[in-house]
């Protein structure tokens, strides 16, 4: 494992252990946040620990063109019932990805430190969010980190079932139709395997991003 300083350098991720732990501390300036996605990296860690940067092996992605839509989200998408917008309220998603109880987790990983760093992102076009509202109000909705050939996903939440899912579908045609590699989905989840997501090595993950 290595530890960081105040150099704007990470090591390669074979380097990184079994778990797919890379590196410990550093910061999270935009300078260094870009690097580390655009070296296949990521920042994970809880409020009272160092910043950890992980690359693991596997690697779970989205291909555009494989995402799954059930009969039922068919129906949801047909209903008209939700809309989605894009880069409307970005600050609202990310507190709200923050606030959404998850099994398993006792708190947040979206630290006041991650917000802050992933606003100024938005602020400077890389990072975007993803909308879903019912009747004006905000129910769900994504956001991630945008290297203009690969969208890498953050977190995602859901007020009103399914719209997380809707989001997701959205940004999925967005990306397709716009020439994107994939959506980098980090870790594996049953919600996002339902949705077309899958596994991939973490050479052939690297091999498609440097592309």
């Amino acid at each position: 494992m290595y530890f960081l300083d105040q150099e704007l350098y990470f090591p390669p991720v074979e380097r990184a252990n079994s778990e797919g732990l890379l590196a410990v501390g550093g910061d999270l300036s935009p300078e260094r946040l870009l690097l580390a996605y655009r070296s296949g990296i990521f920042p994970w860690f809880n409020d009272d620990s160092l910043i950890l940067w992980w690359s693991p092996d596997p690697r779970m992605v989205l291909y555009p063109e494989e995402i799954c839509i059930s009969k039922s989200m068919r129906k949801v998408i047909k209903s008209d019932k939700f809309s989605v917008t894009v880069n409307t309220c970005f600050e609202s998603v990310v507190e709200n990805c923050s606030a959404i109880k998850r099994d398993g987790q006792k708190g947040t990983w979206i630290t006041q430190e991650m917000k802050s760093a992933y606003i100024k992102l938005h602020e400077i076009g890389i990072a975007k969010s993803y909308e879903v509202w019912e009747e004006g109000s905000l129910v769900g909705g994504l956001y991630g980190v945008d290297l203009g050939h690969v969208f890498c996903g953050e977190s995602m939440f859901s007020k009103k079932s399914n719209t997380s899912k809707l989001a997701f579908i959205r940004l999925a045609h967005d990306l397709l139709e716009k020439g994107y590699r994939f959506v980098d989905c980090q870790l594996y989840t049953d919600h996002l395997s339902s949705l077309g997501a899958r596994e991939i090595s973490r050479e052939s993950f690297m091999e498609q991003l440097k592309a």
